[in-house]
């Protein structure tokens, strides 16, 4: 169909749809076009409606300044309370939604209100009022950092920061690690404000400096109230130990929820090379020395012992021999009182049995060969009697 009508008034002024145009400036009798003879609305017609509904809406400074160029302005969709409610619930619920944070297995989160402290939550999923109502600062309390004091140990001349003089006016150059983490608390400890975590948040601005500082003064009071073999040699257990406790002490008056886990002692030496020569050799003799006492006393205690029971054993053999000789000397005695009597009533018998037990006990052990007088008339003197006699007892055997 023809946008123009020729046949129509105004030169063909009328729509696609047989409607006349209507005037630019949006008077017409009906908005929708719809001219009230039922006829369709005429697009231009809503075009022109809905720019002037924008220039209403978004005045851009002056009636001539939207009023030019008809179909030429771009427009924004017609605000309402509906839309503006709606971008405002909008708003409101990312705002809310902020407020959603997640901490994880080893932090804890100090929640603050306009900067004063609320509460620490744990891990897991929590919400806070947005800000600049509230806000939430992470700490990572499980994880134990490692300092070393000091930071640089410098030689070639120049001092070290470690450097320490000892309870008996010596120098020695120490070197330590410490270990140390933010408290995990959830509450308060009794007493206190705020849980350690709170507190190293707030009460401190620089912890690592802190503890460096804690750890120097620690350590320098217990190298000063010891001797300077204390601390090189068996004392470097304690001096961590006492050095640990001070720090947490000290660390626990500020306040700074900071916990100490451990202080190893990593050097204790004298500050020169040649001075460390001779505390080596001095040690090394020291050892040499408990070596050779150890010694001496494992030779001791076995020694000792054998030694005290070879004089047990002396002894009861001394006894048992006394003993004896006391019994045999009475034995003989008795004997000898009894044989006595006998001589007494008959002395010619017992001087002959006493002739014969005394031959007896003298030839009794005597490998003898007995001859009779008449047998042994013809035998010659040199014989060797004994050896034809044990032939003899060897051939019966």
């Amino acid at each position: 169909m023809p946008w123009q009508d020729n046949s129509g008034n105004r030169g063909g002024g009328r729509g696609p749809w047989g409607q006349p145009p209507r005037d630019p400036g949006g008077s017409g009798n009906n908005n929708n076009g719809g001219g009230g003879r039922g006829e369709p609305p005429d697009l231009e017609d809503l075009l022109q409606a809905s720019r002037q509904r924008l220039k209403r809406a978004f005045p851009r400074g002056g009636r001539g300044g939207g009023g030019g160029g008809g179909g030429q302005g771009g427009g924004m969709p017609p605000l309402n309370k509906g839309v503006i409610g709606l971008i405002a619930a909008g708003l409101v619920g990312l705002w809310l939604f902020s407020g959603v944070y997640q901490v994880a297995s080893d932090e804890l989160a100090v929640v603050t209100t306009f900067g004063d402290y609320e509460n620490v939550n744990g891990p897991g999923l929590h919400w806070h009022i947005p800000a600049p109502i509230q806000s939430v600062r992470k700490q990572q309390v499980l994880s134990v950092r490692d300092m070393p004091v000091p930071a640089a140990n410098r030689r070639g001349g120049q001092l070290s920061p470690g450097l320490m003089l000892t309870g008996d006016k010596n120098i020695v150059d120490v070197a330590f690690i410490v270990q140390w983490r933010i408290k995990s608390d959830l509450v308060a400890p009794q007493g206190e404000e705020m849980p350690g975590v709170a507190q190293y948040t707030f009460n401190i601005d620089d912890p690592e400096g802190l503890v460096r500082m804690t750890a120097e003064a620690a350590m320098r009071e217990v190298v000063g109230r010891n001797t300077l073999d204390f601390v090189q040699t068996e004392g470097r257990t304690d001096v961590a130990s006492q050095t640990r406790d001070l720090m947490q002490t000290a660390l626990d008056a500020y306040d700074a929820g900071i916990q100490i886990e451990r202080v190893n002692l990593t050097l204790a030496e004298p500050p020169t090379n040649e001075v460390n020569e001779a505390f080596r050799d001095v040690q090394a003799a020291e050892q040499n020395q408990a070596t050779v006492i150890q010694q001496a006393r494992q030779y001791t205690n076995r020694i000792v012992p054998e030694a005290r029971g070879e004089a047990q054993r002396i002894l009861e053999e001394a006894g048992a021999y006394a003993a004896e000789r006391t019994a045999d000397a009475r034995g003989q005695a008795a004997r000898f009182n009894d044989i006595y009597e006998e001589y007494a009533r008959a002395p010619e018998v017992t001087r002959q049995r006493m002739y014969l037990e005394t031959v007896e006990k003298v030839l009794g052990d005597v490998d003898k060969i007995i001859i009779d007088e008449d047998a042994g008339s013809g035998v010659v003197p040199y014989l060797p009697l004994d050896q034809v006699r044990r032939q003899q007892q060897q051939g019966a055997n």
